[in-house]
């Protein structure tokens, strides 16, 4: 019998007593209840709702889903069948008077944050946070340090920070990694303790990680813009060369994104090649058409007309990639589409899937795949 029938079983043989069966039931389990593959959900505050709906952003889901009311009580349940291994992110839709409001799981203290403010977590049984993204002892912690680049790209000052590895000296050169949406990376994908980690096991060579933020304008900057390539090429590169002994070589360098962030750093390789010649693309909106219109709005017009143009002519890009993307996402499928063509042209390119979202931490995830493959330490393992 599961955990809702028993419920419903007290709750029907005591009626008088609803408030404490229910009290009993929130205090005795783990939200949501998963088994196996199944994950019950459950929604109650000790005031009456009128509907309760799950909102997550599961690709293949409706993503808006109707609670079951439990019968004689203001408590509601759904279950939802979910991969072994998946992650899920989530909030509720409560329904009152007339308004409806979007709220966290009350019963649930697993929160995943993002520049927008947090979800509920459901991990399922097969999934287990990485080890190595909290700090570990012995790591040698490497440093932050920042300056500010007045670019004519962008008529204004934009804020960098700057990694430097532990073993950072003056007098020797180093691999250098730019990093698009790099303030949400620190904060939201622990990627300074990540890099600490991999480079203290040799996992990964001792890097100058760059961090670049766009403006709140950041989704036209990053999709698909000539300014944004003449930002990262012509101004921030010098400027690096100039403060830290970074390799001059492509085979040396790389960009690295999330989402648009994604598609800022291969349309700067597919624009400038023998620059930057290794990339990191994580959940890239490589968004295209074969026929017809996209159905996206204007701001995805230059990201379509830039993949469409890379899939006629994908080997301009001259860098080893490593791909990674949700299988929860819609982009997975110009994810998987792209990797293949990119192969077929002669690029060195290793995609890897997750049963998770387009989220910080479903990227943080994958940083340790994706870093020791773009830089491989001297005692560098693949992990599948």
């Amino acid at each position: 019998m599961t955990p809702i029938r028993r419920l419903a079983r007290h709750v029907r043989a005591d009626p008088t007593r609803v408030d404490a069966h229910l009290r009993a039931f929130v205090g005795s389990h783990t939200f949501p209840i998963v088994d196996g593959e199944r994950a019950t959900f459950f929604f109650w505050d000790g005031q009456h709702a009128d509907a309760v709906y799950l909102l997550h952003w599961v690709q293949g889901l409706e993503s808006r889903q109707a609670f079951h009311r439990l019968e004689g009580t203001d408590a509601f349940w759904f279950t939802l069948d979910l991969p072994l291994h998946g992650r899920v992110e989530y909030k509720f839709e409560v329904h009152r008077g007339g308004n409806r409001h979007w709220v966290r799981d009350p019963h649930n203290d697993r929160l995943a944050r993002d520049p927008f403010g947090a979800n509920s977590v459901c991990p399922m049984p097969g999934y287990t946070e990485p080890l190595w993204v909290a700090p570990e002892t012995g790591t040698r912690e490497g440093s932050l340090e920042g300056f500010t680049l007045d670019s004519a790209a962008w008529s204004g000052p934009r804020d960098v920070r700057v990694y430097l590895p532990n073993e950072y000296k003056p007098h020797k050169t180093y691999p250098l990694l730019v990093c698009h949406d790099g303030a949400d990376y620190l904060r939201f994908a622990s990627i300074q303790t990540v890099l600490d980690n991999l480079i203290s096991r040799k996992e990964m060579l001792p890097t100058i990680v760059v961090f670049t933020t766009g403006s709140e304008h950041r989704n036209a900057e990053y999709g698909a813009n000539p300014r944004q390539v003449a930002f990262l090429v012509d101004e921030l590169l010098p400027a690096i060369e100039a403060r830290y002994p970074v390799s001059r070589e492509p085979s040396e360098r790389a960009l690295m994104g999330a989402s648009f962030g994604g598609v800022s750093s291969l349309f700067t390789a597919w624009s400038r090649p023998g620059v930057f010649g290794r990339l990191l693309l994580q959940s890239g909106s490589f968004v295209f058409t074969d026929v017809g219109h996209h159905g996206r709005g204007p701001l995805w017009d230059p990201v379509v007309d830039f993949v469409n143009a890379f899939r006629q002519d994908p080997s301009r890009v001259d860098a080893r990639v490593f791909m990674s993307c949700g299988t929860f996402e819609g982009l997975i499928f110009y994810n998987r589409a792209l990797a293949p063509l990119m192969r077929q042209s002669g690029l060195d390119v290793r995609f890897v899937e997750s049963h998770d979202g387009h989220n910080w931490v479903a990227w943080r995830d994958r940083l340790r795949d994706g870093l020791s493959w773009t830089f491989p330490g001297h005692l560098w393992m693949t992990y599948d």
